[in-house]
């Protein structure tokens, strides 16, 4: 996966303000390697612990995100560094001892008051008990998407449409909502009858 190294003082301009130096004072204490990557579909970051002693650990951020979401991924990654830290590999990737240290990180983070109001509510949830992945934090993934600089246009969250609309994926695809799933939706693609389900952070343009 192609990625870009860059200057420390770089990075700011990936963060929301004021939040800079306290990050930069993580990367420096915990030697981190941080690397910007270009958008991978499975993943917004990733986080390698060190191998050897004296090694660096290393982290890579989706460098397309907008700078609430590239902060929250980084402290994401964040956390699985404190806990590699504390406990190596003797504990859960997610387990109770990440979602501790993960929910301190946005604690501190929110207290600096450096989120939009919306993004804190949003974030109420993921402080008391955050999830693995985006998947399982699709409220806040939709309040962060309204920052993002560049939008798609016609295009919605498939959470907005009523049961039985018709929508057409970015491919041309079209899809009939049939109803939700937990977290999930069941489609029926018109044109083979197949049904398929879709992430409630799927992207797509309501038919008439």
């Amino acid at each position: 996966m192609p990625t870009t190294e860059h200057p420390m003082q770089a990075l700011a301009n990936y963060l929301p303000d004021n939040t800079f130096e306290p990050v930069v004072q993580f990367i420096h204490h915990y030697k981190v390697h941080l690397t910007v990557t270009k958008k991978r579909k499975s993943v917004l970051g990733d986080y390698r612990h060190s191998g050897m002693l004296g090694d660096n650990h290393r982290i890579s951020i989706n460098g397309n995100l907008n700078k609430y979401e590239f902060l929250i991924t980084l402290l994401h990654e964040l956390a699985h560094l404190l806990t590699f830290e504390q406990f190596r590999n003797r504990v859960e990737p997610h387990g109770k001892e990440w979602k501790a240290n993960y929910s301190r990180l946005l604690i501190d983070f929110v207290q600096r008051n450096v989120f939009p109001q919306d993004i804190v509510q949003a974030l109420q949830k993921s402080m008391l008990n955050p999830a693995a992945t985006a998947n399982g934090e699709t409220e806040l993934m939709l309040v962060l998407r309204r920052y993002n600089t560049t939008q798609k246009i016609g295009f919605v969250s498939i959470t907005t449409l009523p049961d039985d609309a018709l929508f057409a994926t970015e491919d041309g695809r079209v899809f009939k909502k049939i109803a939700k799933r937990r977290k999930r939706f069941q489609c029926l693609e018109i044109k083979t009858g197949l049904h398929y389900i879709f992430s409630a952070l799927s992207e797509v343009k309501p038919l008439s």
